[in-house]
């Protein structure tokens, strides 16, 4: 009976640890780590990578686009890089983690769950501040008079982007060190409600409120100033429209995406949650970052050309072309050099080591037209013009 009870005491602390890192074992073994348990091992390895490689090289393509695409190298789209590299969090970062805890066949750990948390939270508050600055940036360029988007200058805009990580991975970092935000790993939320609803008011609703509205005034207005029929609007106010509805539309996908997380979140700090549903609604989450730069190469012709130019480059691109057109046969030799006379006067010599050389060898063949040269001459090539 001594002996039972020692070998229950022995077991019972590794199986609280399992059930305290939010893996429950049994009908509810889900992880937040390495996706549902009750998949295959290498099924799950695959889907990984699969979104690490596919997320990133997409991001990656999206950033690219905006340096190589003319049109797109407006100031304003320096927040779409933004929201791409916080999309590189997670593609980057959080897939790859999660494949090699699965590769290193480890449980869930304490360590790999917090990280996982982080790294989606600074995410999301970065991708939510930066839509807003978007959405204010469009509405700007297309509803305001040109007066007014001049005072958008890179330098307040480079600002602006460092203000938005400053204050995300402030909250973040604070809601780490401190037990103030939601116990994602251990589904628990020993935080103050005052302040979960503070950051919730001020870094959730408010911008989603701003995005929102500022889209819907960019709609309204241009609806109404089409309907003229003599209105024919610039190309480039047709371009710049075009890429304000597919960033409205990325805005609503990441609405989508997230949205039955948070609100299955606010419910676990009221009533409990089946963790089941609590972490595949995290990866449903997680998995808009793979797929918001191919929207863009969709629904958007500057960025869909530009992602074609791309691919041809990294992939089809079997010689080197040189940008330098290559000389024909019957141009100057190597080494010329060019000698502007007297300005003023189109008047040019050309002397070089191979010049020399010909005019040497010609000099000393006579001709009926043409006397040798008199001993003393130059026969360096060097002409000697006397005007």
């Amino acid at each position: 009976m001594t002996l039972t009870n020692m070998s229950l005491v022995t077991l019972a602390p590794p199986i609280m640890t399992g059930v305290a890192y939010g893996v429950a074992y049994g009908e509810e073994d889900v992880s937040p780590v390495t996706l549902d348990a009750h998949w295959n091992k290498v099924g799950r390895l695959l889907l990984l990578a699969a979104m690490a490689v596919i997320g990133s090289v997409g991001n990656v393509f999206f950033i690219s686009s905006i340096l190589i695409e003319d049109f797109l190298k407006q100031r304003g789209n320096a927040f779409l890089v933004n929201v791409a590299l916080a999309d590189l969090l997670v593609t980057g970062l959080v897939f790859p983690a999660s494949a090699v805890v699965i590769l290193a066949g480890l449980r869930d750990t304490q360590t790999a769950c917090s990280f996982h948390w982080i790294v989606a939270v600074l995410s999301v508050l970065v991708t939510l501040l930066t839509y807003s600055a978007i959405a204010v940036e469009n509405l700007m360029r297309l509803c305001l008079p040109p007066s007014w988007y001049e005072h958008v200058t890179p330098c307040k805009i480079t600002s602006l982007v460092f203000l938005i990580w400053i204050v995300s991975g402030s909250v973040v970092g604070v809601q780490t060190a401190l037990p103030l935000g939601p116990d994602y790993c251990h589904r628990k939320f020993p935080g103050l409600v005052p302040y979960q609803m503070a950051v919730m008011v001020v870094l959730v609703a408010v911008p989603l409120l701003v995005t929102l509205l500022c889209f819907i005034v960019i709609l309204v207005r241009v609806h109404s100033a089409k309907l003229p029929p003599s209105y024919k609007p610039p190309i480039t106010f047709s371009w710049d429209f075009s890429l304000m509805k597919t960033n409205f539309l990325s805005f609503f996908c990441f609405v989508i995406f997230w949205m039955p997380f948070g609100m299955v979140l606010e419910v676990q700090s009221i009533n409990t949650v089946s963790p089941r549903v609590l972490y595949h609604l995290a990866w449903f989450a997680l998995s808009k970052s793979c797929l918001n730069n191919y929207l863009y190469c969709v629904t958007n012709r500057h960025f869909r050309n530009a992602y074609v130019n791309l691919f041809h480059y990294c992939c089809c691109k079997t010689t080197v072309a040189l940008s330098r057109r290559p000389r024909p046969e019957a141009s100057r030799p190597t080494g010329d050099v060019r000698v502007h006379i007297i300005p003023g006067y189109n008047m040019y010599s050309y002397t070089s080591p191979q010049r020399a050389e010909r005019n040497a060898a010609s000099a000393a063949k006579p001709t009926a037209k043409r006397p040798p040269r008199p001993p003393g001459g130059r026969g360096n090539g060097r002409e000697v013009y006397e005007l």
